[in-house]
């Protein structure tokens, strides 16, 4: 019997909780936690916390159970928190972390410091819905459950291509392939699928990237105005920096966008020596050794001097050690 098993069967209320803005794989983890708990112990009062999920994961079961608002509740027995690498990224949810009688972490942050009563970390894992996968009785997965893990595995990998890809990660997806799932649609619909005006404010962000450190890094930045031009939000900017980071000669990508005045969302991603989680961390942020990102403010020009001098002292140690 797994820890997550354990714990489950001694509760008699269970709270999910995922981190602010959540991704694929934060809702694939949370939905497949809602999903097995309801299976794995049929009597138990069961909630989803989080922000506003986006439509495109609407076909995963449980996307019209979760709860986008604080509200008044009892203390849960049990909390568990999924893909969220510090407390403060649970938002205003933090609340029923703080008051359930035991609680529970699974992720794959790097930079988590195991703030639950207890914590299941694999750093080494693609994604925590593969972590949560290996919590789970493998007899109790249909085909609603996989659905989720899956979504989850191929956003945080780019579909199975990120070096985070291990040969596990490979089995795992094979396994709930197997029960049916139509992961053709998954992928396309979740993963690939983009509106004419994220299209637009994707093309944008290209046009206007800057190269520097004789090509090998990249940076782009989108406005508060430009945001609003395009009728677009944060969650439409998903996918700008991974595609910075494909560009031939790149080894560090940066993507930010304004969210108040000289405050910016910072995104990173890597491809083969800078860690970004260090610079993330160092910043107040984290995440994983190709992908982090933290918050930061100053004007365009502070931020990113700020970043490429950690940048720069990676690439030099690297440089050095050849």
């Amino acid at each position: 019997m797994t820890k997550l098993e354990e714990m489950l069967g001694r509760a008699r209320s269970l709270v999910i909780l995922g981190h602010i803005n959540p991704d694929g794989d934060c809702v694939g983890a949370c939905l497949a936690m809602y999903n097995y708990a309801g299976i794995c112990n049929p009597g138990l009062y069961r909630k989803v916390y989080l922000q506003t999920v986006p439509q495109k994961f609407s076909y995963l079961q449980g996307y019209d159970e979760v709860e986008s608002e604080v509200r008044q509740e009892e203390p849960f027995d049990l909390c568990v928190c999924l893909d969220c690498s510090n407390k403060e990224r649970l938002g205003g949810f933090q609340v029923y972390l703080e008051s359930a009688n035991s609680s529970l972490c699974i992720d794959h942050h790097v930079t988590n410091p195991g703030y639950a009563q207890e914590n299941i970390i694999w750093p080494q894992a693609s994604s925590t819905c593969e972590v949560l996968y290996g919590q789970l009785d493998e007899g109790l997965i249909n085909q609603d459950i996989a659905a989720c893990l899956y979504t989850g595995i191929i956003h945080d990998t780019g579909v199975l291509r990120f070096s985070c890809t291990s040969s596990r990660t490979m089995e795992i997806a094979g396994k709930l392939m197997a029960t049916g799932i139509d992961f053709t649609k998954i992928i396309d619909d979740s993963y690939f699928k983009k509106t004419y005006l994220q299209s637009q404010i994707l093309g944008r962000a290209l046009m206007e990237s800057v190269r520097f450190f004789d090509g090998k890094c990249i940076f782009t930045v989108v406005k508060k105005q430009d945001m609003t031009f395009y009728g677009v939000g944060p969650k439409d900017l998903d996918g700008i920096v991974d595609q910075l980071r494909t560009i031939d000669g790149i080894e560090c990508a940066i993507f930010m966008y304004e969210t108040d005045s000289h405050m910016y969302k910072v995104s990173m991603r890597s491809n083969n020596v800078v860690d970004v989680s260090r610079i993330a961390s160092y910043f107040g942020g984290g995440g994983h050794v190709r992908a982090a990102g933290c918050t930061m403010s100053g004007s365009v020009h502070d931020v990113v001097n700020n970043l490429s001098g950690h940048i720069e002292k990676q690439m030099l140690e690297e440089t050095a050690d050849v």
